[in-house]
């Protein structure tokens, strides 16, 4: 720096802002100074400046997968609603630092966060993390979570009714003349367990009994979907709806169906959640819960960035709605 201000004749203080593109320095001497360092190939260290200035400009997005280490950055879930945030976060001018977290050990997010490597944090799903969430909140204000509101929670959040759209769902099935009903969906998890309490929550208003055969733990890879349905029938298990915790895992139960030679919808209809890109493309076509993701993610951004700038945030829960496509 100090020889490009030689160069141009001006201090190095000059030059910093020049750089940085200070309406302090006029128009011609900026793109004076900022030619020269062309030629010479001189680019400010970033490092160096976000050390000054104690900011990274940028933030960690997070996946911790205590329950299934296998998931991969990949799914279509994380793709689509990680797109969303990433848009997001450079409309803002600061860079991603994405973090997938197999098998977190205890303290794991404390310790990421004293890394001091972003200004702030966005954890996509509470896993079986939820504990972990809460203690890293009480001391580290610019984190927010995607995942259900639960009781207690020390941290903001940012998710869909999952309830309400399971019950939602459920409805829709009642509605087609389904009566027995498989629930598939991998239930440790709170969002999912919200939504395994929707759709009990629906049959019995419906004055339906809820049957503990017809619900089967499914994670979100399609395979474990598949073979849990491919099991139903092969235990000649009857039923003739289901209602998939997932699209990923909708998608699973029709590979199954259309493999074992069962008609959807006309023997058995089925239904996601998430609204995903693929549902509209599936055969038959997938009738799903949409949950806004776009404004999910706009919402998870503009939260973390006033938790940056110190104010506390609510949490925030938003509508979801049926989306009747072919396979109901």
């Amino acid at each position: 720096m100090t020889d490009i201000a030689r160069l141009a004749g001006v201090s190095t203080s000059t030059v910093s802002r020049a750089l940085a593109e200070s309406p302090l320095i006029p128009v011609k001497t900026r793109q004076q100074i900022q030619q020269i360092a062309a030629e010479h190939s001189y680019v400010i260290d970033q490092r160096g400046q976000r050390l000054r200035s104690s900011r990274t400009r940028t933030i960690c997005v997070a996946i911790p997968l205590g329950h299934e280490a296998d998931q991969m950055i990949s799914d279509p879930f994380f793709l689509q609603l990680f797109g969303h945030i990433a848009d997001e976060i450079s409309a803002r001018q600061y860079d991603v630092l994405l973090s997938r977290i197999p098998s977190p050990a205890p303290g794991w997010l404390s310790r990421h966060v004293q890394t001091q490597k972003a200004d702030g944090y966005i954890i996509v799903g509470q896993s079986d993390q939820h504990a972990e969430i809460n203690q890293a909140a009480r001391a580290f204000l610019p984190l927010v979570v995607w995942g259900a509101h639960l009781p207690e929670q020390a941290y903001c959040s940012v998710g869909s009714d999952n309830i309400g759209g399971a019950r939602a769902a459920v409805d829709a099935l009642l509605r087609a003349g389904r009566r027995r009903i498989v629930f598939l969906g991998a239930s440790s998890l709170p969002e999912i367990q919200m939504r395994l309490r929707g759709y009990t929550t629906a049959l019995e208003r419906a004055g339906i009994a809820v049957v503990d055969e017809l619900i089967q733990p499914a994670h979100f890879t399609g395979d474990t979907a598949l073979a849990a349905v491919q099991d139903l029938i092969a235990r000649g298990v009857a039923f003739d709806g289901v209602f998939a915790a997932s699209d990923v895992i909708a998608l699973g139960a029709l590979r199954a169906l259309q493999t074992s030679g069962v008609s959807v919808p006309a023997d058995v209809s089925v239904i996601g959640f998430d609204d995903l890109a693929l549902a509209e493309h599936s055969n038959p076509r997938l009738t799903t819960v949409h949950q806004d993701l776009k404004h999910g993610a706009a919402a998870l951004v503009e939260f973390l960035f006033r938790r940056m700038n110190g104010e506390e945030t609510p949490s925030a829960t938003l509508p979801v709605r049926v989306v009747q496509r072919d396979s109901v």
